[in-house]
């Protein structure tokens, strides 16, 4: 069966794409994006990549990472800030571009590759979407397509015990920066960075015992704002925090171990979610859709045997990825211990978090930080 008819639920970053990129290729098909909120409307502020992050979008698609790329901030370190000393892990590249900024550019190339974009559209039933070829679900991690049949794709969900809120400030960072500091309540970390020339994302993180001692519990988004902005004072130099649905949250682990079912297929974060401390969620979403309209397109009169080509060559690359997460976020769950260790040996810990890298790699990425980590290493310790 040829697809000529193709629903696709959500408008974030993978349904976008998906739509833009299909329409491309296949202009005379009929490509229907159905996204509950209003067009212009997104939470969140800026989104991340590595520099490794982008190289799938220069081969695959070249034309949207130089339209992406052309609006981004980047930077080669990562600061960390920890007992008022500042390690600086070199060689550790990343762009990160506003995540209305990011939306914004899809939903244009989507829209003039001719695909029909209805945003302000709540699809309340699976069986509204009836007469559709393929139903693409890019809905996230509250997805309808999934939720409907959860058995069916045999979903997962769990939750991490840290706390954490999203907010984003006028101050400018230079780098992807991580600082951790010690009060009264307990131990916070913010991940911040520019993605604009003006604003930088800020999220604040702490365990679920500190986040109860502080009042989190009762306050309100304004109070909670207010609360961060003097945990976080000296870091913040005067700038307020922003509030954009900046509601404290726990990070949601979903995975589903089968990727579609009849007509319908999961992509992004329906499909499984990243910790965003290695800063791969979109990334993830947007490989998901190249992957998932170069197997459509591999196999274009067997639609069972394309979405099952799209899971054998996604399913192995995703699993990779989200074991590094979850690595690197049980990191974070404890970084409060980690923060016992001197200012060196915090930053070796952090950069090694993942199991990814070994000391070698290490030295060859961020040949100043080791020199300082050897050095120090090598010093003899007197009694």
């Amino acid at each position: 069966m040829r697809l000529s008819r193709i629903a696709v639920m959500g408008g974030g970053p993978a349904g976008l794409y998906f739509a833009a990129l299909w329409k491309r290729r296949h202009p005379e098909d009929h490509v229907d994006l159905f996204e509950q909120n209003p067009e212009g409307a997104t939470w969140g502020f800026g989104v991340v990549f590595s520099d490794k992050a982008l190289d799938f979008l220069r081969a695959d698609d070249p034309e949207t990472e130089q339209a992406v790329s052309a609006r981004m901030e980047t930077w080669r370190d990562i600061t960390l800030v920890h007992r008022g000393a500042r390690v600086v892990l070199d060689g550790v590249g990343f762009s990160a571009v506003g995540r209305l900024d990011f939306i914004t550019q899809l939903t244009g190339r989507a829209r003039s590759a001719g695909a029909n974009l209805h945003f302000g559209k709540l699809v309340r039933s699976v069986d509204e979407l009836a007469g559709y070829d393929l139903i693409v679900a890019a809905d996230g991690v509250n997805s309808l397509v999934r939720r409907s049949h959860e058995g069916d794709f045999a979903t997962s969900l769990s939750y991490d015990h840290n706390k954490f809120a999203w907010y984003g400030t006028t101050r400018r960072f230079e780098t992807l920066t991580q600082t951790f500091v010690e009060t009264e309540f307990g131990c916070f970390n913010a991940h911040h960075y520019r993605y604009s020339p003006t604003m930088s994302t800020f999220i604040v993180e702490c365990d679920r015992a500190t986040w109860l001692r502080a009042g989190f519990a009762e306050k309100s988004e304004e109070e909670s704002k207010a609360l961060c902005e003097t945990v976080f004072a000296d870091t913040l130099d005067g700038h307020p925090l922003v509030n954009n649905k900046s509601v404290w949250r726990n990070f949601p682990w979903l995975w589903n171990d089968r990727w579609s079912h009849r007509n319908m297929v999961l992509v992004g974060d329906a499909l499984h979610t990243a910790h965003f401390s290695i800063g791969s969620g979109t990334r993830l979403a947007l490989e998901d859709v190249i992957a998932l309209v170069n197997a459509l397109d591999g196999e274009p009169g067997n639609l069972r045997r394309a979405l099952e080509h799209y899971e054998a060559a996604r399913r192995p690359v995703v699993e990779k990825l989200v074991k590094a997460a979850r690595t690197s976020a049980a990191w974070y769950e404890r970084f409060a211990d980690h923060m016992k260790l001197a200012p060196l040996d915090f930053g070796y810990s952090y950069i090694t978090r993942s199991g990814r890298i070994d000391d070698n790699q290490l030295r060859a990425m961020s040949p100043h930080f080791m020199a300082r980590y050897d050095a120090k290493s090598m010093t003899p310790i007197h009694s």
